[in-house]
């Protein structure tokens, strides 16, 4: 017996789901959140030659610079697809707190105060926009507004 093919965009729920997730993308606060979490990818990408690391923190320099990109990629990704995206928002705090205590874990090179600073000043930053991505990303908002029945769950 065959049975007919159903495409799974055409459920109902995909299509209510979809239409939550993009409400909350076009949010002033998502889109504040997104371009500061593009801007704090792009810092920590540029820091080592903004703050001047040492040649001989090279290891910590690479990291930054693949950290960031993949902290901008990973922004630019929620900025324009949320909907298709909003599963990686996890992503974030985990760089942000791995950019915080990379200056004491990545051997290869003597760190200084400005390097050590810079790093978990970044991290900081980048934990609590990741944070407030995930967040958004789990408030779930009733169609009548913010203050209706299931609110938030």
């Amino acid at each position: 017996m065959v049975r007919p093919t159903v495409s799974i965009d055409d459920h109902p729920e995909i299509a209510e789901l979809r239409d939550r997730f993009d409400r909350v993308a076009e949010t002033p606060t998502a889109k504040s959140v997104d371009g500061l979490a593009l801007l704090s990818g792009l810092y920590l990408a540029i820091s080592p030659w903004v703050v001047g690391f040492r040649p001989i923190a090279g290891d910590l320099a690479s990291n930054n610079l693949i950290c960031g990109i993949a902290v901008s990629v990973l922004a630019l990704a929620f900025a324009t697809a949320w909907g298709r995206t909003h599963g990686l928002s996890w992503v974030l705090p985990v760089i942000g707190a791995w950019t915080i205590v990379a200056p004491w874990v990545i051997r290869g090179g003597r760190v200084d105060g400005g390097m050590i600073a810079n790093n978990v000043i970044t991290g900081l930053v980048i934990l609590a926009l990741g944070l407030a991505i995930t967040t958004m990303a789990r408030t779930r908002r009733a169609p009548g507004g913010p203050g209706g029945p299931g609110a938030r769950r």
